[in-house]
């Protein structure tokens, strides 16, 4: 229940705190007194529109909080804690609306969005007035309302699961009947790339390996020539290692006839042919080196192009070419098993959409009887009302196909004011008047079937006296009895 509206600085209000008690409160005064500020107030702490104009004249800004007291267990506290909010004693919302149009918004002196104080303010308080009969008016909200009366909470619940799963259902054999469909359409493609891919059996980075074999022995090739020049030189007729040898032996001996004069020039020619010697190896070493077989040559390009020519083929690069295979491979495979995955698919989709229906249909039978039981509830309310003549109708439309989250009835309610009219829906049919105690008489029915805690009726009272007067004060005192009225 509303326990205490703390107003500042709003409108013609610069300071007001209210203390609301359980039952009926009811605030009566002249057009004028400040009646509809009040409203104003607690609307917007309820996460209404906040406009600047609500900001007293000469004020920066305005602020309304208010307090509710609800038990532990009520939707509200759960809003709370799903949003981290500390959730200890009373329930405290607290908008602070600027004069140059900004809003702050607090619960639980936390800040918090708009639309969290609006869904919180829609499970403490409802408020209706001569013209805001939205239950009434508003066909969306009569499904919820006769769902609200039958106790129908595990069976929507039930119902939205259903629905859920089957959506979900459909939507994974959708998609997986697409990537069958478009594997079929490439299945020749597929098998021919497959084998194609299979055969050339490519390997990452087997490119850069060819490539740097190629430009070896096309490097080596260049060089040959020259390499077999420096191998004539020392191996030929005219190579001086010979010469040189020979010229060493005749020094030798020389040196022997007279010690001390020859030692470091045989020496010297000693180390000079030593290292001709080791040259000579080094050549002999580089011309085996530059020596392949262009048999290789040939197979080394052979293959190198290959790889490139697949890989342009594909719009892939060439180490690229072994995933590629696997993907295609896992593809192909996948075609193979998609009719029999497709079938199970099926199934699955089938079997999700008969659940829902046999949910959907059970949901609807309950629907269909306490749409009676709402009916008969509002119409034992009417006479007193000086609706006596009137007709209260839950009007229950179910079409085939019409596979909905919510169920497959399309519920609206009907009126009709007098015997001999045909009846119609309430919004086009009802006088403002007869709207407000259409919407009393539909109160009291839900009263005990989760109302909002707070019921909060703007001039219901409007254009009535005597005994439909005394009729509404007695609806009013009963609703009391469940849950806190009050009355403007």
């Amino acid at each position: 229940m509303l326990v205490q509206l703390s107003i500042r600085d709003i409108v013609l209000i610069e300071k007001l705190d209210i203390e609301f008690a359980p039952g009926l409160s009811v605030l009566t005064g002249e057009t004028g007194a400040g009646k509809s500020i009040l409203l104003d107030a607690l609307s917007l702490a309820l996460g209404g529109r906040g406009d600047a104009s609500l900001v007293r004249h000469g004020a920066t800004q305005g602020q309304v909080t208010a307090v509710f007291d609800v038990p532990l267990d009520h939707p509200a506290r759960r809003l709370i804690a799903d949003n981290a909010i500390e959730d200890e004693g009373d329930i405290l919302l607290r908008r602070v609306q600027n004069a140059d149009g900004r809003s702050r918004v607090f619960v639980n002196d936390r800040p918090a969005s708009v639309a969290l104080m609006r869904d919180i303010g829609r499970a403490l308080v409802e408020i209706h007035g001569q013209h805001d009969e939205r239950a009434l008016v508003d066909a969306d909200a009569h499904r919820e309302v006769l769902d609200q009366f039958g106790g129908h909470a595990a069976d929507v619940a039930a119902t939205g699961k259903a629905y859920l799963a089957w959506r979900q259902a459909e939507q994974d054999l959708a998609r997986h009947r697409a990537r069958v469909e478009a594997a079929a359409r490439e299945a020749d493609y597929l098998r021919a790339s497959v084998e194609e891919l299979r055969k050339l059996d490519p390997r990452e980075g087997e490119e850069t390996e060819l490539a740097g074999v190629r430009a070896q022995m096309m490097k080596a090739e260049k060089i040959a020539s020259d390499i077999g020049e420096a191998q004539e030189v020392f191996s030929g007729n005219q190579s001086p290692v010979p010469m040189l040898a020979a010229l060493l032996r005749r020094l030798e001996r020389k040196a022997q006839e007279v010690p001390g004069m020859l030692d470091e020039v045989v020496k010297s020619l000693d180390e000079a042919l030593l290292s001709l010697d080791a040259a000579q190896t080094g050549i002999d070493a580089a011309m085996r080196a530059s020596e392949y077989d262009p048999r290789v040559l040939e197979q080394t390009e052979e293959r190198l192009f290959a790889l490139r020519a697949a890989a342009r083929k594909h719009n892939v690069a060439v180490d690229s070419l072994p995933a590629l295979r696997d993907r295609m491979t896992a593809d192909l495979a996948d075609l193979d098993a998609g009719e029999e995955r497709l079938g199970g698919l099926e199934t699955a989709a089938a079997e999700t959409r008969a659940a829902y229906d046999a949910a959907a249909a059970r949901l609807s039978a309950l629907r269909r009887a306490a749409s009676e039981a709402l009916a008969g509830a509002v119409m034992a309310e009417l006479p007193a009302l000086k609706l006596e003549r009137a007709a209260f109708i839950v009007e229950i439309a179910t079409e085939a196909g019409d596979r909905r989250e919510e169920g497959i009835d399309q519920v609206e309610f009907w009126v009709r004011t007098n015997p001999g009219s045909r009846p119609g829906p309430m919004a086009k049919i009802a006088s403002g008047g007869e709207l407000s105690r259409f919407l009393l008489a539909l109160k009291v029915a839900l009263a005990d079937r989760g109302s909002a805690p707070t019921l909060v009726f703007d001039e219901i009272d409007t254009g009535v006296g005597g005994a439909v007067a005394d009729a509404i004060g007695a609806r009013l005192a009963r609703l009391a009895g469940r849950v806190q009225v009050l009355s403007v």
